[in-house]
C-alpha cells in the first residue's frame, strides 16, 4: 500500500524535537497511531523502517525523539551519554514521552482515542515509563527493553495493556528483572503478557546492532515472532 512519510517539528520546554511520521493517506482516517520510541543511539533509519511498516498495515507511525532534533549517537560511548541523563532523571524521561503522546495525538490523521506506543532496547524502558506514568493510551509494547523501575518517580496505576518481548539469554536483563517486572505489573493492576524467547540475547530484532561480545545477538526467528505478536497486540488494543 502506498505510504506518505514527514518529519514532524516539536518541543519538549525548550528542547527541539523531530519526528517521522508514516500513514497511509489512502485509509479513511483518522487513523489508529503508534509512537516508536527508538534504542540508546537515537531516532535512526532503524525505527523510521519500522514506522514504514506499521503504515503500510494502517496505522499511523510516529517514530519520536528522546534527544534533540539531529541528535544521533555515534557508538557505544556516545550513545550512553545521550541516554545517561534519562536514566539519572525518569522525571525527565516520562515528561519527554508525555509530550510526543500528546504531539501524536494531535495530529489530524490520528485518531486520538486509539494510539499505543513500542519502543526497542532503551526505547523499551521509555514505552514502560510511559505506562508507569499513569498515560492515557492503549498500550505499549517493549522490544528487548531495559525493566528497571524508577525510584525517585511514584508509579501510578497503569492504564494501558502492557506486552514485553524478550530474550531468555538477555545479559543485560536477566531472567530475575522480568520476574520483578512481573510482579510490578500485578501489583499496579495492568493487564499484561511477558514473551520470553530461548536462546535468544538482546537487541534480537536489530541486524545492525549484531555484536555477540556484546551481548547483542540478532535472531532472524525471534524477530519475526515478535513482530507477528505486534501485530497481534495491536489488533486487540487498536481496533
Amino acid at each position: 500500500m502506498p505510504h506518505v512519510t514527514r518529519t514532524i517539528d516539536y518541543r519538549h520546554g525548550t528542547q527541539p524535537l523531530e519526528g517521522f511520521l508514516a500513514y497511509d493517506e489512502s485509509v479513511p482516517g483518522p487513523l489508529p497511531a503508534v509512537l516508536i520510541a527508538h534504542a540508546w543511539g537515537g531516532r535512526d533509519e532503524f525505527v523510521c523502517g519500522k514506522a514504514r511498516r506499521l503504515a503500510e498495515l494502517g496505522y499511523a507511525a510516529f517514530a519520536l525523539d528522546m534527544y534533540g532534533k539531529g541528535v544521533l549517537g555515534t557508538g557505544p560511548e556516545q550513545n550512553a551519554q545521550l541516554m545517561q541523563p534519562f536514566m539519572a532523571d525518569r522525571a525527565l524521561l516520562q515528561g519527554r514521552m508525555k509530550q510526543a503522546l500528546e504531539t501524536v495525538k494531535a495530529l489530524p490523521q490520528v485518531d486520538p482515542e486509539r494510539v499505543a506506543a513500542m519502543g526497542f532496547c532503551f526505547g523499551g524502558l521509555c514505552v514502560l515509563d510511559l505506562a508507569r506514568s499513569g498515560a492515557d493510551l492503549r498500550g505499549v509494547i517493549s522490544f528487548h527493553g531495559l525493566f528497571m523501575p524508577p525510584t525517585e518517580v511514584p508509579n501510578q496505576p497503569i492504564r494501558a495493556k502492557v506486552l514485553a518481548l524478550h530474550g531468555y539469554d538477555d545479559p543485560m536483563v536477566p531472567p530475575d528483572q522480568v520476574t520483578a517486572l512481573a510482579q510490578e505489573l500485578t501489583e499496579a493492576g495492568a493487564d499484561w503478557q511477558i514473551h520470553m524467547y530461548g536462546h535468544t540475547a538482546h537487541a534480537f530484532t536489530n541486524p545492525a546492532a549484531n555484536d555477540p561480545a556484546f551481548g547483542t545477538v540478532y535472531d532472524a526467528t525471534a524477530d519475526e515472532r515478535s513482530w507477528q505478536s505486534l501485530q497481534s497486540f495491536l489488533r486487540e488494543v487498536l481496533t
